[in-house]
């Protein structure tokens, strides 16, 4: 699992890189890497997000989409942000790109 802020979202990630780590560890004792702030939809979004969203779904609707990317480097599914990282959804698909 890797986080990618964005403050692309109603303007949700105003703080530097290090204020939202704090900030995610602190309120959702986020373990996983945090990289820097970019931008994540729209003409100015970051090459990566450009392949994600051209991979699966268009662009993103909000803060905390995730994207399950498999051995390969091509996107097997991708989770709303209303999809917990723990849920049973993920897990089950993550299972299932091991060959579980």
């Amino acid at each position: 699992m890797l986080g990618f802020p964005s403050n692309d979202f109603g303007g949700q990630e105003p703080g530097s890189n290090e204020e939202i780590k704090t900030f995610c560890k602190r309120t959702y004792d986020v373990t996983f890497p945090m990289f820097a702030k970019v931008p994540v939809k729209g003409s100015s979004k970051v090459p990566l997000y450009g392949f994600l969203t051209g991979a699966k779904g268009g662009e993103i609707g909000w803060n905390f989409t995730k994207f399950l990317v498999g051995p390969d480097g091509k996107v097997i599914d991708r989770f709303s942000s209303m999809t917990s990282p723990d849920s049973g959804s993920v897990a089950r698909a993550i299972e299932k790109a091991l060959g579980k």
